[in-house]
């Protein structure tokens, strides 16, 4: 008995532990924008404004937010579409190879990552006049992420019945019209996943952005962060917390507007 308690008091004080670690920065990071002058502490805020109107008065700060939509939402809208089409491919089609495919390309994403590829990706932006574009990292972050798109939303396509495609195809659907008003309302949580997926990659995504744009009026919320400094290179806590809870706001309000509707789960549209 004794034994007993003393491992639920050790359970429990781990789990207070670890709650504590990933609670005080958020509690920090919530508090210390609304504090005249935040320190690395968390204390009980005088709730000024002053923090926002310095951001706001900054001059790249929110339009590298702006930023940040524009490079999140065009990325995984291509990601979107095309690891769909390809999905789809891969789990229709008897292809020599198919599953060996798969997982080599899920293999070579996993070990060449963006810092071990950025000197041939920043040759290639070069040759085809992609530096300071940001449609050129859009293209060069889709082609990152296709290939554990792709294999994520296979295991959808796989588990949707196919007998509604052979009832599309016995009315005269094609097959693009077959994806578009079949497989896709199906396989809607697997694509609200992979989208909400590729949005979190792109958004706090530091080096692509900081290698290829090299126009301030460009850059991203994630390389504007580094330059919230002071002159004397110490970090403008004030600046740096505000910015910072207007960074995570659109990612949290994504990620509850699409568990709500969508829900996250890794299987298809049929309920079982």
């Amino acid at each position: 008995m004794t034994r007993f308690v003393l491992g639920r008091i050790g359970f429990y004080t781990l789990v207070a532990v670890l709650l504590a670690f990933f609670t005080i920065p958020l509690l920090w990071l919530v508090t210390a924008p609304f504090t005249s002058d935040p320190s690395y502490e968390v204390s009980v805020p005088d709730f000024t404004w002053d923090n926002f109107r310095a951001v706001l008065e900054h001059p790249y700060a929110l339009p590298s937010l702006w930023n940040s939509v524009v490079l999140s939402v065009g990325t995984a809208l291509l990601v979107v579409v095309l690891a769909a089409l390809a999905a789809y491919a891969l789990s229709r089609v008897r292809l020599p190879g198919r599953d060996a495919l798969l997982y080599t390309l899920l293999l070579l994403s996993s070990i060449i990552t963006g810092t071990a590829a950025m000197v041939p990706l920043f040759q290639l932006a070069v040759e085809l006049n992609l530096i300071d574009s940001q449609l050129g990292l859009i293209l060069i972050l889709t082609g990152g992420l296709l290939p554990a798109a792709i294999f994520m939303l296979k295991d959808f396509m796989d588990s949707t019945p196919k007998s509604y495609e052979e009832s599309a195809r016995v009315f005269g659907a094609t097959p693009l019209q077959i994806v578009r008003h079949v497989v896709v309302p199906l396989v809607r949580p697997g694509l609200a996943t992979i989208g909400v997926w590729a949005v979190a990659n792109v958004w706090g995504n530091f080096l692509m952005p900081y290698l290829l744009l090299s126009d301030v009026e460009k850059q991203p919320a994630a390389v504007i962060t580094y330059t919230l400094y002071t002159e004397g290179g110490q970090a403008n806590l004030s600046m740096l917390s505000t910015f910072g809870l207007l960074y995570s706001v659109p990612v949290v309000l994504m990620y509850l507007f699409v568990s709500k509707k969508y829900g996250f789960r890794f299987h298809g549209g049929i309920k079982r």
